[in-house]
């Protein structure tokens, strides 16, 4: 390991849910909470470092075709989804990434179990595809407002009692089976204080061209803003794992999560170490052959090869 991967491995430890451990997010993790790096200016340059590295290893996964990266994004109404994944992938080449955001179900979606729609739009290998917002709604919202559960039609075995640990153990394995055939699931919860989200949609409210991001449902959702907390604690209490672990990156300053969230991504990227694929010795041969022909078409005055030649 070098330098520069032991120092990011060193840097998000601070943001990692240790798999196993019982999380109380109001006691655990701080909102405002920036380490190290307390300037501004010096957060975009450690941001701009991240972002060449994302594309420097981008290229690699992509040439490599072996493994996707599934990189899932949670966070209360105002906690700068949107604007993490703009910052953070703005160096990547874009048709290597596909970004996918779940809204309310659709009754097709509703007609298949729950995991059914995201599994549709897992990545294809040599890809990042970053869910904004995910299948963990499913243990958060529809947490929060059991009354969703009835659009989902389900038997009544899948209710009641115990359906909660069910479902945190359906999604761990989930994940497990994802990750052995190649996905890697990298998982960020933007940790948001009360306070900010308000200062937030008081913004969108108070800047015109921001009014659109706002809507009368996130303030109502901030009405149930302790029972959300209490859902967030049980799904990092129970689903971060040695396969999928969470990360909760500190979100009330954008500048500093933007780092965070770039530093764990372009962590993930070299766990995977992807590498440039090596042709045998005949391809080799049949590349040299090729390139004497293209050689001897040179025109005169020209280099035969001027990369060579360079």
């Amino acid at each position: 390991m070098t330098s520069r991967e032991e120092r990011i491995a060193d840097f998000i430890e601070a943001f990692r849910v240790e798999p196993g451990s019982k999380v109380e997010l109001s006691e655990d993790f701080d909102p405002a909470y920036r380490g190290t790096v307390r300037k501004k200016k010096k957060g975009r340059q450690l941001l701009a470092e991240g972002i060449d590295m994302l594309a420097e290893y981008q290229t690699r996964l992509y040439a490599q075709h072996s493994h996707g990266v599934l990189v899932v994004l949670q966070a209360l109404d105002a906690g700068g989804k949107d604007g993490t994944i703009r910052h953070v992938m703005t160096g990547v080449n874009p048709q290597g990434v596909d970004v996918h955001g779940f809204k309310v179900p659709s009754s097709v979606e509703l007609d298949h179990d729950y995991l059914w729609r995201y599994q549709q739009q897992l990545p294809r290998r040599g890809a990042i595809t970053i869910f904004n917002r995910s299948h963990y709604e499913e243990v958060l919202v529809v947490r929060v407002h059991p009354e969703l559960l009835e659009r989902q039609n389900l038997p009544h075995s899948a209710r009641g009692k115990g359906m909660w640990r069910r479902r945190y153990h359906e999604i761990n394995e989930w994940e497990r089976t994802l990750s052995r055939n190649g996905t890697k699931i990298v998982k960020l919860f933007l940790n948001l204080s009360n306070e900010e989200q308000r200062t937030r949609f008081l913004r969108r409210i108070d800047l015109a061209d921001h009014n659109w991001k706002f809507s009368s449902a996130d303030v109502r959702e901030r009405e149930y803003w302790d029972d959300y907390q209490r859902a967030f604690s049980k799904m990092l209490s129970n689903t971060s794992t040695e396969w999928a672990p969470w990360y909760v990156i500190p979100a009330d300053r954008k500048w500093y999560a933007r780092i965070a969230a770039a530093a764990v991504i372009a962590n993930a990227l070299m766990e995977i170490d992807p590498q440039f694929p090596t042709i045998d010795k005949g391809a080799h041969n049949a590349l040299m052959d090729i390139k004497k022909t293209l050689e001897a078409q040179s025109p005169e005055g020209a280099a035969p090869d001027p990369f060579e030649a360079g």
